[in-house]
């Protein structure tokens, strides 16, 4: 909603400065850099500044053509109301993110531990109608039980001769994870994730599955919820109709 007495600039060279502030400030980075190099630097690990970087970079050109020698009480011209609009919502988007746990993450999040034969982890999956679920070890996550993998575990243990019955009664979990390349298909953050840091986390790494969420995003405590790529759609609207 409009403020009252607030004019367009004053609107916009607020939200501007905001996010000036904003990104320098959870970057770290110097404050006497210019707008436009600030924007490509966040490009980088930011998905909310990705996806607007053409307009922040017209609204910094903006910016210089409505005050008078970089003098925000010399205003000379006023941008349209949706200009206005638009740059306060990003700036929503970059000051005030939502969060993961919030709105999109899953915070019912099913475990199984580290013994349990590959017949007990499937049979859970099927009960619990979840295709990602995560593993323990003495309370410290030794990976992500995942469906796709364990049917491609199952089809490489068959390949190899061995028996079906003996891939689900005698191969562990444990067993199955250990064989697998890498374990960039899984990682953890902390509970107060915003959704734009976690679709960054999908956005770079194309193998993710799943983003555990835990009280200080280690891998020794318990998760609180479960974002996975199926989240990703649902997630990007949010930040649409944010």
């Amino acid at each position: 909603m409009k403020e009252l007495n607030k004019s367009n600039a004053k609107r916009f060279l607020d939200a501007y400065n905001n996010i000036d502030y904003a990104l320098k400030t959870r970057y770290g980075l110097n404050r006497a850099m210019g707008f436009s190099d600030l924007i490509r630097k966040s490009v980088v690990v930011n998905y909310v500044v990705r996806k607007y970087e053409d307009e922040l970079i017209d609204y910094g050109r903006l910016r210089n053509a409505i005050i008078h020698n970089n003098n925000e009480n010399y205003i000379i011209a006023e941008p349209h109301d949706a200009v206005v609009e638009n740059i306060e919502r990003i700036e929503k988007l970059l000051t005030t993110p939502p969060k993961v746990l919030e709105t999109v993450g899953s915070k019912e999040v099913v475990l199984t531990y580290a013994g349990k034969s590959m017949r007990e982890v499937i049979v859970l999956m099927a009960s619990s109608n979840f295709s990602n679920i995560p593993v323990y070890k003495d309370n410290q996550l030794i990976g992500v039980a995942n469906g796709q993998k364990i049917i491609n575990s199952m089809g490489q243990f068959l390949l190899s001769g061995g028996k079906c019955s003996a891939f689900l009664d005698n191969v562990q979990i444990e067993d199955m994870l250990s064989t697998l390349q890498n374990s960039n298909y899984y990682c953890v953050k902390k509970a107060d994730c915003t959704i734009e840091e976690a679709l960054n986390e999908f956005n770079n790494n194309h193998k993710l599955l799943a983003i555990l969420f835990t009280k200080n995003g280690l891998e020794n405590e318990l998760p609180l919820g479960i974002m996975t790529g199926a989240n990703v759609v649902e997630a990007q609207k949010i930040l649409e109709n944010y």
